[in-house]
């Protein structure tokens, strides 16, 4: 089993980023194990976080009593009309004994879960159009909440509660072509599983 240290900015990351690390390791016949480091403050306590996490690993040469070094570390956090470039500039460690993949949504993670329409609509029993990529804040937010009404569903979470099962019914290859970001974060991902297998 390999262990995966997830650093995210909030609870909508947790569930799109979780989902999709689960879904490309199911189809690598890979088994994995989460471990939340961070998942609340948003992004400056993901990179805050990361930090802290990787000082203490090189001040004991591990992380505590019983704890081993991660195969892999997933930092996350959204460009927010940023840029990827800044952001990963922002919380890519510096130098860092795991190897880490960076998900950095451009501009927002809800964006991810409404690249496959179908997807959506297998899943609420009604789908929606790919969005446009626009940096407007709350833009994505507020089309999840209207796509999950529109099927009837009051969101509980902003919709993000449907995550996993949106992530699990996506054509993964055709929503990376419609946003480079997530294709950024797949294709890593796929490196280190593949290496793994």
């Amino acid at each position: 089993m390999r262990e995966i240290a997830l650093f995210v900015e909030d609870r909508a990351h947790k569930e799109v980023i979780g989902a999709l690390v689960s879904r490309m390791a199911a189809d690598h016949e890979i088994e994995v194990h989460l471990d939340w480091r961070s998942s609340t403050g948003g992004h400056g306590m993901v990179a805050q976080q990361l930090r802290s996490f990787l000082a203490e690993w090189d001040r004991h040469s591990g992380i505590g009593p019983g704890v081993g070094r991660p195969d892999l570390i997933v930092a996350a956090t959204d460009a927010n009309c940023q840029g990827y470039t800044r952001r990963a500039s922002e919380i890519r460690p510096g130098r860092s004994p795991v190897e880490t993949a960076l998900a950095i949504p451009d501009p927002h993670i809800e964006r991810w879960l409404l690249l496959d329409g179908a997807a959506v609509k297998r899943v609420l029993g009604r789908g929606c159009d790919a969005p446009d990529q626009k940096c407007a804040r709350g833009r994505y937010k507020e089309m999840l909440v209207r796509v999950v009404q529109d099927a009837g569903v009051e969101p509980l979470f902003g919709g993000v509660e449907f995550a996993a099962e949106i992530v699990r019914e996506m054509d993964l290859t055709e929503a990376a072509r419609h946003d480079r970001s997530l294709e950024r974060f797949l294709g890593d991902l796929d490196d280190r599983f593949k290496a793994w297998r």
